[in-house]
């Protein structure tokens, strides 16, 4: 099987075989467009919905919580079928969760997790985001090989489960490598912007040949801290080994160029499973397991990065 054909069988199998009995109206919540992964989940989620026949009612909520607890409500004033939500971050859903429980709306929560019991939501549909850190880590600690190495960390949204479990399962892979050591960490907030202006500020606290590796919470900062490293005269991906997590198009190209090391899939078809779910609820009470995994996988200069960013770029990314 060529690349093409195993990424779209594995990976971005958007097309579901069947469309749905009747015409269903879902709430979306998206958190916003602050990366190229969350763009292609948006343009994924709304192919699912339009092959299946479901009228999609989408909210931007910009980043911001409030706008998705509003968006919410107003998806429960509209007695619609079901909500998605992309949560911007992991605690403070209670009662707006309770508000569509009260209204017999089932909610799926997609790519992200929540602080709040597993009776408000029918399912979660994610990665194992604390094993994609421990991938992370675990490249890491193969490939420095037992040599020194001063890592610099860009993190996720402060609050959000990714930020907080990519973290954890990347000092879980470290942990006990007295080698690798963890200098400075702060947010970029998932953006490449972010991402660009706090690898200048590590840069300029650490001095570049004192950075051995950068430890990206999502490729699009990886992506803008690549740039603030070439602008202060160092090699990334050679000088300062930079792995991150999503695999978008623009990582398998940083990675073709030599610029990048390597990047863990996040698959942007959350959607498709959730839906799956949703349709065997709906149609005889079937209820889903409270947590959907999707898969994960490593890509690493020994793949065809150019090849699979062909492939991706079409996508929605």
């Amino acid at each position: 099987m060529n690349i093409r054909s195993t990424l779209l069988a594995s990976a971005v199998t958007f097309l579901p075989v069947t469309a749905m009995a009747q015409e269903l109206t879902i709430g979306f919540s998206q958190i916003g467009s602050e990366s190229g992964w969350r763009a292609a989940e948006t343009t994924v989620t709304r192919q699912e919905a339009e092959n299946r026949g479901i009228d999609l009612k989408f909210a931007d909520a910009q980043q911001k919580q409030e706008n998705q607890i509003s968006a919410l409500r107003s998806f429960i004033a509209q007695g619609v079928d079901a909500i998605l939500i992309a949560p911007v971050v992991a605690t403070g859903w209670d009662e707006v969760l309770e508000e569509a429980s009260d209204a017999e709306i089932p909610v799926i929560l997609l790519d992200r997790t929540v602080d709040a019991s597993d009776d408000l939501y029918l399912t979660a549909v994610t990665s194992d985001l604390v094993h994609e850190g421990s991938v992370a880590g675990q490249w890491l600690v193969d490939t420095v090989d037992g040599g020194d190495c001063r890592i610099v960390e860009l993190q996720g949204t402060t609050g959000s489960s990714p930020a907080i479990d990519r973290k954890t399962g990347f000092e879980n892979a470290i942990e006990g490598h007295d080698n690798l050591e963890i200098v400075r960490s702060q947010t970029g907030d998932f953006t490449r912007s972010q991402g660009k202006v706090v690898m200048e500020s590590f840069l300029k606290a650490e001095g570049g040949e004192n950075i051995c590796a950068l430890y990206a919470h999502n490729d699009d900062m990886a992506v803008g801290a690549i740039q603030a490293i070439r602008e202060a005269g160092l090699q990334p991906g050679t000088d300062i080994l930079i792995v991150a997590i999503d695999a978008v198009p623009d990582a398998h190209l940083a990675i073709a160029n030599g610029e990048m090391n390597a990047t863990i899939e996040l698959t942007p078809n959350m959607a498709g499973p959730a839906l799956d779910a949703l349709e065997a609820y709906l149609a005889d009470g079937t209820a889903p397991p409270k947590w959907i995994q999707t898969e994960s996988r490593l890509y690493t200069a020994a793949d065809d990065n150019q090849a699979i960013y062909e492939v991706k770029k079409g996508l929605g990314y």
